[in-house]
């Protein structure tokens, strides 16, 4: 069952950042400066860690009632009752993630990298997501390697399935006007925030982009 709530504007990223104190502070000020949407995402510590910080940004989420959503695994998700979960190509079976989060309550959100394919978010869609992610569209410090999407696989996808697409990949407050003009629901953001100098004034500024 996908869920009935729109999703839009500002979804912020963590970094791979293990000082948890540090990344709850920073993540309390994007969340101040308006962002409603979160992913956690922590590729390099322990599965332990992983846990106690998946665990932090869930109190600190319902603080500001924003959604978390975990990168990359189920498990987790369910671990810490997150709004849902975001998996890649070779993440897991989205239908049958579909299954299991419907089964641990309603609403909850299936999201899908579909990097350049839209091959891919077409059968993401029949999977059940909630919605696509296309990227990189620009320069990203966190995949330096990875190939470039085209803005225009935004609209196609929105026309062919009717989902919110998220645009991913170096996105700042520079470039952000043209892949909101290319039609995307959803800007997210890592380096952009997390890097700031005010992550609470950046937060703020892409908020407001997002709403015009």
């Amino acid at each position: 069952m996908k869920t009935e709530k729109k999703l839009s504007g500002l979804y912020a990223i963590t970094p791979d950042w293990n000082d948890t104190r540090r990344l709850l502070n920073v993540t309390e000020a994007i969340l101040e400066g308006g962002c409603r949407i979160l992913q956690y995402r922590n590729k390099l510590t322990s599965d332990c860690h992983r846990q106690e910080q998946a665990v932090a940004l869930r109190g600190l989420t319902r603080k500001f009632a924003a959604r978390l959503i975990i990168n990359d695994d189920l498990e987790l998700a369910l671990f810490c009752a997150a709004d849902g979960v975001h998996l890649g190509e070779d993440d897991g079976q989205l239908a049958a993630a579909r299954q299991r989060l419907d089964a641990a309550g309603t609403g909850k959100i299936l999201g899908a990298s579909c990097y350049q394919s839209l091959p891919l978010a077409l059968a993401a869609d029949q999977a059940g997501v909630d919605y696509l992610a296309f990227g990189s569209f620009f320069a990203s410090p966190t995949k330096p390697l990875a190939k470039r999407a085209d803005p225009a696989l935004i609209d196609a996808a929105k026309h062919a399935t009717g989902l919110p697409v998220c645009a991913i990949g170096g996105i700042t407050l520079d470039n952000a006007a043209s892949l909101i003009a290319a039609g995307a629901d959803l800007l997210a953001v890592i380096t952009a925030l997390y890097d700031a100098p005010d992550p609470h004034q950046a937060a703020l500024k892409f908020s407001q982009l997002c709403k015009t």
